[in-house]
């Protein structure tokens, strides 16, 4: 497992669905999950509708992901994103207009769980 350099970066802005192995928060072991992902001001970022997750409780209490891809498998850490003005910026983009179809914008702002992946 590497960390993706810049040529990489733009390949993997263009998929959608990865795979995310976060640590069991109880268990200790790996969880993976698919899942959306989305690059957005130059930030790779995983939301969801709001609502408890896993993934994000995983998270909390282990930084520690990978992410999986058709190109590899890169090592990171996730944080939990609470900027309200990154949240808005995210929920806004045309990329992401299926979370506005579920939710009011608002509430997504508010209350979505969000992570940013940093690799390395």
């Amino acid at each position: 497992m590497t960390s993706p350099d810049t040529h990489l970066i733009d390949r993997l802005a263009a998929i959608r669905t990865i795979d995310l192995t976060t640590i069991g928060r109880r268990s200790g072991r790996p969880q993976r999950i698919e899942i959306w992902w989305f690059h957005v001001d130059g930030r790779f970022l995983i939301s969801g509708t709001p609502g408890p997750r896993d993934w994000l409780a995983n998270v909390q209490a282990d930084p520690s992901i990978v992410v999986h891809t058709p190109h590899g498998d890169f090592p990171g850490t996730a944080r939990v994103v609470s900027d309200p003005e990154i949240r808005r910026r995210f929920f806004t983009h045309p990329d992401v207009g299926w979370y506005r179809s579920q939710e009011d914008l608002e509430r997504l702002v508010a209350t979505a769980p969000m992570i940013e992946i940093h690799f390395g």
